[in-house]
């Protein structure tokens, strides 16, 4: 059961924002992925951001705290920090999520979580709505060779993971404390062994998910990897669950891999969300990332309201409405459920009025 639905998408339930997109054709975001430092303590053999090389930056707090109140007032209502590196190396990582909590933005974290303490845990927990922890193995070995690390990373990632579990009881958040698997075949026999763990740990979830080329990675390995012969490792992730743990084996986005049509002839769901790198660029989409004709600016130059009604942005988006080829799209893009979504809106079937 995907009660958080991580499989599908949640605009529909913004639909004031939808309204006002309908009748304008535009709006400003509901949800932010943020990266507060380009660095990362790993290399992970699957990593999409590969391209940005590491960068050895992190966001200033001087502009970026001032910036979190715009990006309140104009309507955000989330952000999830990851980005093209790994949070917990900025050194006011957790300052960074109590202001945005503060600021009345929910926060979300994807982390490697090896380098999460449990002091660190102990100050971000009733700050945030979930920690996702990208745990791409069940065994030492094999982690290391995928995240391209030490074996040691493994057990201080549990331990880390433990902690924050126990944070979590201890201070009665409502944190959902989740992990995350990119299904590989390196890693294909161990995400049984890895749902046992997490339930054992007292996670709320795993969640199994696909493997997408991004266009512009370094990485090209998986390139042709496919998901036909999956159904039997579903059953038995299945029978891995509890009241309290639950698999999220992502069967429709894995299915995208087959489909030759993706529904829509263009994108239309830049408007919703919006990319701010470690140097504080803001961009349209993530995979055209570094791609000048998808930048809107940088928020240490102007203000947030500057940027996402400015000439650049227009510009930009008038490219994507008029030019972008989206077959050159990645596969199982963030976005994609969304363009299905507003597509659907724009384009309606026959008889709509026979509800």
């Amino acid at each position: 059961m995907d009660k958080y639905k991580i499989d599908s998408h949640k605009l529909n339930y913004h639909l004031p924002r939808v309204v006002k997109w309908m009748k304008t054709g535009d709006a400003y975001p509901i949800y932010m992925e943020v990266s507060p430092a380009g660095g990362c303590n790993q290399r992970c053999t699957f990593c999409a951001l590969d391209f940005m090389e590491y960068q050895k930056r992190t966001l200033d707090m001087s502009i970026y705290v001032p910036r979190l109140k715009e990006f309140a007032e104009a309507g955000l209502k989330s952000i999830m920090y990851a980005g093209e590196g790994e949070p917990f190396l900025h050194k006011e990582f957790n300052r960074m999520v109590v202001e945005t909590k503060q600021a009345g933005i929910d926060v979300g974290i994807t982390t490697n979580a090896s380098l999460m303490s449990r002091q660190d845990s102990s100050e971000i927990i009733k700050s945030v709505e979930w920690i996702k922890v990208s745990i791409n193995a069940g065994t030492a070995p094999t982690y290391a060779k995928i995240h391209q690390c030490l074996e040691s990373h493994f057990d201080k990632t549990i331990r880390n993971i433990t902690d924050a579990v126990e944070e979590k009881r201890s201070q009665n958040s409502k944190a959902a404390i989740g992990l995350q698997m990119v299904l590989l075949p390196e890693n294909f026999d161990e995400a049984v062994l890895l749902a046992k763990l997490g339930a054992e740990m007292g996670c709320d979830y795993l969640v199994i998910k696909p493997y997408s080329q991004h266009p512009q990675s370094i990485t090209e390995q998986y390139r042709e990897i496919n998901y036909k012969e999956t159904d039997d490792l579903a059953k038995e992730l299945k029978d891995t669950e509890t009241d309290s743990f639950k698999v999220i084996f992502r069967r429709d986005t894995m299915k995208v891999w087959d489909e030759a049509d993706r529904g829509y002839d263009c994108c239309q769901a830049l408007p919703f969300w919006s990319y701010l790198d470690a140097g504080g660029n803001l961009w349209g989409c993530s995979m055209y990332l570094e791609d000048p004709r998808f930048s809107y600016g940088n928020i240490y130059e102007n203000t947030y309201k500057e940027i996402w009604e400015g000439v650049v942005r227009k510009k930009s988006m008038d490219f994507v409405k008029n030019e972008l080829d989206i077959s050159q799209c990645r596969v199982n893009c963030r976005m994609d459920k969304i363009n299905r979504y507003l597509w659907d809106l724009k384009t309606p079937p026959d008889h709509v009025n026979f509800i």
